[in-house]
């Protein structure tokens, strides 16, 4: 699979773990080696996943945050080889910039720059914004890579 400049939904969910309605970004607006930018609207969706009754809620833009970052991952992954296992291991310094992400009327914009890593773990930091530029939600994460998970029935 080659590493294109741009994606759309589908492209997207091709390259991270996350599928059908839980696939929360819908574009791919720009990459590097150091960042990435993606675009979506799926957080107006009366279906989105990570909706409770109250609404969709700021720290879940930590997940589409997430998200980016395993984009990220997998474009950086040498062609013809599959993408490093993360796992979100913490999250610092984050600041919300309101409580809601479902009152948003436009687009968000979630931006992840990678400050340092290696074939072990990540740190990223990251930006939500809305169309005009508004911080939704930003801080630092770092994923851990290629961890084994637990087996069934070891304590």
């Amino acid at each position: 699979m080659t590493n294109p400049s741009t994606l759309d939904r589908a492209g997207i969910a091709a390259r991270i773990p996350h599928s059908g309605s839980m696939c929360l970004l819908e574009r791919l607006d720009h990459w590097n080696a150091d960042e990435i930018r993606c675009s979506t609207g799926t957080h107006r969706s009366a279906d989105n996943p990570l909706r409770s009754s109250g609404g969709l809620m700021a720290p879940c833009a930590i997940e589409y945050a997430a998200q980016a970052m395993a984009l990220h991952g997998g474009l950086l992954a040498a062609p013809g080889q599959a993408a490093s296992a993360g796992y979100l291991a913490s999250v610092r310094n984050v600041q919300f910039g309101q409580p809601r992400l479902d009152t948003v009327t436009g687009d968000l914009q979630v931006r992840a720059s990678r400050l340092s890593g290696d074939e072990r773990q990540v740190l990223y930091e990251f930006k939500v914004d809305d169309n005009s530029g508004r911080m939704l939600a930003q801080g630092r994460a770092v994923v851990v890579l290629n961890s084994p998970l637990p087996k069934e029935g070891l304590a």
